[in-house]
């Protein structure tokens, strides 16, 4: 099993840091999401930045959710 996300912080450039429960911080991506279905609500900046984390996921106010598999397998390392 992939780690977890612990903590995370939203990004101005439709990015997400992540923290995860073994420690390592990574940044996801949204953007490529940002035109499907119910994400297409995460472009207000104020809904985007609602993000908070839920269950070793994250989730938004409007419960846009992403698989927390998918978030740690298509993140990158954050730049140090």
């Amino acid at each position: 099993m992939n780690p977890r996300v612990k903590a995370v912080k939203p990004n101005p450039d439709y990015t997400i840091t992540l923290v995860f429960t073994n420690g390592e911080v990574k940044r996801f991506d949204v953007k490529p999401y940002l035109h499907v279905g119910i994400f297409r609500q995460l472009k207000d900046k104020s809904i985007f930045n609602s993000v908070k984390p839920f269950l070793g996921s994250v989730q938004w106010e409007h419960g846009q959710d992403f698989c927390p598999d998918t978030l740690y397998m298509d993140s990158v390392p954050e730049a140090a």
